[in-house]
């Protein structure tokens, strides 16, 4: 089909990028089968699926870091194939991922135009690149010197600058990886903001997020992939969170959050004015045998660093922590451990997994003694409990030897939690849960948690997403600069009340 005709189809608006037909096989494993989409000028298209749908597969081989086995890619009407992502880059596409790819050591400006300086008289001209890079971040509207190292950016400065340098590369075709699942509200603002903008200017923009709020917010479509085979593709003003649930995983939205309804039992964990300077103050709670407390605030609450002082991360400066009764002092993660306090942190790569080890080496992490016997380790032991662990949680990977690293976010996740579970622990917390993760592995996870709440277990779950919180908790607290700003039983908790309580100075408690 030629541009002109794709134009027509489209009602008058050019497709610039398509695929068709599209597949691609890793050791006999089918990631993508038949897969098509189309995305237009001016237009923000949403590509949704769950972890393994072949999102990720899709982008690379639309960027030139993998080949197809079979199909077509167009590029306004005529038949491309890119041999390398600069290949794909040269031609006006480029992509952004969740983890910015920046020089740390390199100023904004020399990461915008790395391996391609404006030259003078054989020489880098600075002050040309300097003024080009200061031109393109004002057009973004980012109030950021070209002359910052990368080190010192945040999270969302340093998309900006890979933003900054698609633009520079004159990219016609913007692929958005879960770009937002690391900033704070303000900062996804005004990332969706420039989205806005460079649509306004007339770029293709694919736009990959697991919150389906911001794509309700920003997208013009949405292609929907399941099980590595196109689904369907549908405008955006058409269609309702259910629809959208249904499609990526064959479930209705009730489905996501199967709380189970369990009577709590004894008090198991309390603190009492638990205080650290500077990151909060005076907190006190209990944590009730077979309860789900869910913990909410806004980002900077203070909210995981108390998670991490009654694991022993860094330790309260004052106040108390009881479990069971009686008083404990935990002073490091190796004490939590012993009275039996498991901790699924917030970023899983960072700080829940070894990324280079094998599944059963991350998931016997914390129980390694219990498969050493005079100083020797039975690997036999190790991963026939692993591969038990494994199961339970559903990971689908190739076997415990394969590395963390290789497995999808949710699958990942699924890794910490046995992990933490293997540990057999009284209380469990969970510092977001399900952040990054699709659809389909947040409702396995949240069966997860109501099965172990049904069991017994106390867990404290803190989220930043409001439906889960509400979805899945006994009772919620809510924490606002360091501080318990509220406190709110399940059938009295209320999205507007707990935003309330995290963002006002009065509070209820």
């Amino acid at each position: 089909m030629g541009g002109a005709a794709q134009a027509a189809e489209q009602g008058g608006v050019a497709t610039v990028i398509e695929v068709r037909g599209l597949r691609k096989s890793f050791g006999g494993v089918h990631a993508l089968r038949d897969v098509r989409l189309a995305v237009r000028a001016g237009e923000v298209l949403a590509l949704l699926g769950e972890n393994g749908a072949g999102k990720s597969t899709l982008i690379k081989i639309i960027t030139g870091l993998y080949q197809p086995d079979a199909g077509e890619i167009l590029l306004d009407g005529r038949q491309v194939r890119f041999a390398s992502t600069r290949d794909a880059l040269d031609q006006g596409v480029a992509a952004i991922y969740q983890e910015p790819s920046l020089f740390p050591d390199l100023d904004v400006a020399e990461n915008i135009f790395v391996g391609r300086q404006p030259m003078r008289n054989g020489r880098i001209d600075w002050r040309q690149m300097y003024d080009e890079a200061a031109a393109l971040l004002r057009r973004l509207g980012v109030a950021l010197s070209p002359r910052t190292r990368a080190r010192e950016l945040s999270v969302a400065q340093m998309q900006m600058v890979e933003i900054a340098r698609a633009i520079s590369l004159n990219a016609r075709v913007l692929i958005m990886d879960e770009p937002t699942s690391s900033l704070t509200q303000r900062e996804v603002e005004e990332l969706l903001a420039i989205v806005r903008q460079l649509r306004a200017q007339g770029a293709a923009i694919v736009f990959i997020s697991h919150r389906l709020d911001e794509l309700f917010a920003i997208a013009d479509r949405v292609t929907v992939l399941r099980d590595g085979a196109y689904v369907d593709t549908r405008p955006m003003a058409g269609v309702t969170t259910d629809e959208l649930i249904r499609l990526m995983v064959g479930r209705h939205l009730a489905e996501l959050f199967p709380k189970q309804a369990v009577e709590p039992g004894e008090v198991v964990l309390e603190v009492q004015g638990l205080s650290r300077p500077g990151r909060f103050a005076n907190i006190s709670f209990q944590l009730r045998r077979g309860e789900i407390v869910g913990m909410a605030g806004l980002v900077g609450a203070g909210r995981t660093e108390l998670a991490e002082a009654i694991f022993g991360v860094v330790p309260a400066a004052s106040g108390r922590i009881i479990l069971g009764g009686r008083e404990v002092r935990i002073g490091r993660p190796e004490d939590a451990l012993r009275l039996g306090i498991g901790y699924v942190p917030e970023d899983r790569k960072l700080h829940g997994l070894v990324l280079q080890m094998s599944i059963a080496q991350n998931i016997t992490l914390p129980t390694l003694k219990a498969f050493t016997r005079m100083g020797w380790l039975n690997s036999r032991a190790e991963r026939e409990q692993a591969r038990a662990d494994a199961a339970r949680l559903e990971v689908k990977m190739a076997d415990v030897d394969q590395p963390a690293g290789q497995l999808s976010g949710g699958n990942q996740q699924k890794v910490v939690l046995a992990k933490w579970l293997g540990t057999k622990p009284r209380v469990l917390i969970l510092d977001e849960p399900t952040r990054g993760i699709d659809v389909g592995t947040k409702a396995a996870v949240h069966r997860l948690m109501s099965q172990l709440a049904a069991e017994g277990m106390a867990i404290l779950m803190i989220s930043s997403e409001l439906p889960e919180v509400l979805g899945m908790s006994d009772r919620i607290l809510v924490m606002r600069e360091g501080r318990l700003s509220g406190q709110f039983s399940r059938a009295e908790a209320t999205q507007e009340r707990l935003m309330g309580a995290a963002t006002a100075a009065v509070a209820r408690v």
